[in-house]
């Protein structure tokens, strides 16, 4: 099965207007997306917001079969959330750390997660320690291993972090923690959409993902996965009407499936739309979209490569859509002006989002351009020529 790159231009009105390298922030929708979202919003604005979500309830639950599809899982164990950070962030805190306990991540692990897990950290007592990488620049699994103890309480890593094109060996990582009995939290949220995941051979207790980047959903949208076996062993750090029934004055039930990690508002909108990039992508088929998306990432790299004064930096045994890069003479945020001006669209990574690994590198800011399968050879060769002709 191949992308049918015809088709996949044709249902995104974007291609007609920019060449979009912008898939790790923000993918271009595909028209069936856009529509479901609409004729949504539509129906609010005719009947009402809780008529039109009532109206919609099959709509809506339609999501939870797509991401479960989309995952190899259960319904039941995937929850809405409005942000792959939020997601993230629900399943954290509602593990309980005390002093003395460990949290093992990556040195190309994100901002947002390295924050709460030092607040956490600073709280509790517990430490957070970060695994070496190997020679290829990805997470050592061997140095895992050899880390781990009965005081390791959590395993968190990034899949495909922001910058640098690397895939970590996430299954491996998931082996690593499946023997040793210590709970492993996936950020998918630049994996999910560009490759396939399953979460039974990837070993995660918990994954995050977003709607916005290589699934092509709405801003505002993620999921969050939580294993069957962890669900009532996780203590949500907030309850509402919806995560948990009032069951007395003074008693309160809490969900029994995923879903104890959301909350009753949401933008139905969103959730419903959501669902459709999810079943999009799936009959494009994962299989096929990683296929082009790698294709497409390793012939970026190779032409960037050959220019004058460009240097490519990403790093890895196995490359995702993810390609990063400097120009000479320019800062990064100068040549991402550059190309938008040229209706190009590229963004920047910064030391802040990684700060265990590009100051290391002697790295402050990146060129990000981010591949999906709806882009075209002919785009490729558009960057190139633009990065070029400073």
């Amino acid at each position: 099965m191949s992308v049918d790159l015809a088709q996949a231009r044709a249902d995104t009105p974007g291609c007609a207007h920019v060449a979009h390298f912008n898939n790790a922030g923000a993918a271009l929708k595909p028209r069936p997306v856009i529509e479901a979202v609409r004729r949504h919003l539509d129906l609010e604005a005719t009947i009402g917001g809780y008529e039109a979500a009532d109206a919609a309830h099959a709509a809506a639950e339609r999501f939870y079969d797509a991401v479960a599809t989309l995952l190899s899982c259960h319904r039941d164990e995937v929850a809405f959330v409005e942000s792959a950070t939020r997601g993230w962030d629900m399943a954290f805190h509602a593990l309980r750390f005390r002093e003395g306990d460990r949290i093992l991540t990556g040195r190309a692990e994100y901002a947002s997660n390295v924050i709460a897990m030092l607040r956490e950290a600073e709280r509790t007592g517990a430490s957070l320690e970060i695994v070496p990488d190997d020679e290829a620049g990805q997470i050592d699994v061997a140095a895992l291993e050899a880390m781990i103890d009965d005081r390791v309480k959590l395993i968190a890593l990034t899949h495909v972090p922001t910058n640098g094109g690397l895939v970590n060996p996430a299954e491996a990582v998931g082996a690593v923690a499946r023997r040793a009995g210590v709970p492993f939290l996936l950020d998918a949220c630049q994996s999910a959409g560009q490759m396939p995941l399953d979460v039974d051979r990837l070993g995660c207790d918990m994954l995050s993902a977003t709607g916005r980047k290589f699934l092509r959903g709405p801003r505002g949208t993620g999921f969050l996965y939580v294993r069957r076996a962890w669900i009532e062993r996780l203590d949500p750090p907030f309850l509402d009407l919806h995560s948990a029934t009032w069951t007395g004055p003074r008693s309160y039930a809490v969900r029994g499936d995923a879903r104890r990690f959301e909350q009753w508002e949401r933008d139905v909108a969103g959730q419903i739309g959501f669902g459709v990039a999810v079943g999009y992508a799936l009959s494009v088929g994962l299989a096929a979209i990683w296929s082009r998306i790698s294709m497409l990432a390793a012939s970026l790299r190779e032409r960037l490569a050959v220019l004058p004064g460009v240097s490519v930096h990403d790093k890895g045994a196995v490359r995702s859509g993810i390609v990063t890069f400097n120009v000479d003479g320019e800062t990064a945020e100068a040549v991402q002006r550059r190309l938008r001006a040229e209706a190009i669209n590229t963004a920047t990574s910064t030391a802040g989002n990684a700060r265990f690994d590009m100051p290391d590198r002697g790295l402050d800011a990146l060129v990000r351009a981010s591949v999906h399968y709806y882009n075209s050879e002919e785009e490729i060769a558009r960057l190139c020529e633009a990065v070029a002709s400073r």
